[in-house]
């Protein structure tokens, strides 16, 4: 029962991480890098923090937890993931949230759940490495096919449609920014495990095991804010989009600034529910070690849920819906094979 309502809990906020892009139609009047700073600043600054603050033991503060040991490894994974999430966003602006989630959130699958395993010295070819990778190579394999959808969808489609669907849509482009943005995000997960000492020490004074882990959570967002930042004042400077922040009417800038908001939210909400839910599955090593790719898994499978809402996938033929379903299939299979091989 605990494993289920672990990965419950993880699918929650998998969901909320996946209908995070859906705010931006409702951002107007303001240019890309405008949108990613300010819900940047939600997503990566504020709402991270007042998790953090759930962490904190009754008697203590975060400074004390911090100083356990590891703080500067997760905010230095933090500068570098901040890399993958700029990217991220790019990968969105060029594929459309279907097909770009499902690239970079497969090779951040990958390397995500892998890295921590070597540099944690595990054998990944025997026992529970092994069949840890097996879970992530069946993972990558459903991505494959979904990115094979993806590229009939292309082929199947005029200009006209690709620009219709997604309105920067450039697919040779957007699969490079999207690989790098995988492999670049994976740091989140190497972020979380630099940060261990501190969970460590919370859960020594006291702190339910719930929110033990979301103190490392903000220290890795804080880096990946610095990151972004940086790249969307050059791009506000170099474009001369800064004056567009308070250009807007006063009923539009609340309009935007309420959608940021809600995308920050949404998009934090998949580490708070991973945190949660890895609570539930420390007496499962495999899937509490799987638990990353997990998370990635859901966020792909609900991406292109909204996708075919919001129509990304119009026009496609059936052949190509059905690889995409098959695509589906198979990276949900990669969560169930673990799931079972510890039952």
């Amino acid at each position: 029962m605990n494993t289920l309502l672990g990965l419950l809990i993880i699918a929650i906020g998998s969901f909320g991480q996946s209908s995070s892009y859906v705010p931006i139609n409702k951002v107007k009047e303001w240019s890309w890098e405008n949108f990613w700073l300010t819900q940047g600043v939600f997503a990566w600054l504020v709402f991270p923090f007042l998790g953090a603050l759930l962490g904190v033991p009754c008697d203590g503060n975060l400074i004390d937890l911090w100083s356990a040991g590891g703080a500067w490894g997760s905010i230095i994974y933090g500068v570098l993931w901040g890399i993958g999430g700029l990217t991220f966003g790019l990968s969105m602006r060029y594929l459309g949230v279907a097909l770009g989630q499902s690239i970079a959130l497969g090779t951040c699958s990958a390397f995500g759940t892998l890295f921590p395993a070597l540099f944690a010295g595990d054998n990944l070819f025997e026992g529970e490495g092994l069949m840890l990778l097996i879970g992530v190579c069946v993972t990558l394999a459903g991505i494959a096919i979904i990115g094979y959808a993806g590229s009939l969808r292309s082929k199947n489609m005029t200009e006209e449609e690709k620009k219709a669907a997604v309105k920067d849509f450039a697919l040779t482009k957007g699969l490079l920014v999207a690989l790098l943005a995988g492999v670049m995000s994976a740091c989140f997960a190497l972020g979380l495990a630099a940060g261990a000492p501190i969970k460590e020490m919370a859960l020594a004074n006291g702190v339910d095991p719930l929110y033990a882990g979301l103190p490392i959570v903000f220290l890795v967002t804080l880096g990946g804010f610095f990151t972004n930042a940086i790249y969307c004042i050059q791009q506000n400077i170099k474009n001369k989009t800064g004056k567009e922040y308070l250009s807007v009417s006063g009923k539009q800038l609340s309009t935007n600034v309420l959608f940021c908001a809600l995308a920050g939210v949404l998009w934090y909400s998949q580490f708070f529910g991973l945190e949660m839910g890895k609570s539930f599955l420390v007496d499962n090593p495999l899937l509490l070690a799987f638990s990353w790719s997990i998370l990635m898994s859901l966020n792909v499978t609900f991406s292109n849920v909204w996708g075919i809402i919001l129509k990304e996938w119009k026009g496609v033929g059936i052949s190509t819906i059905t690889v995409l379903i098959l695509g589906l299939f198979v990276l949900i299979s990669s969560i169930v094979l673990v799931a079972m091989s510890q039952i």
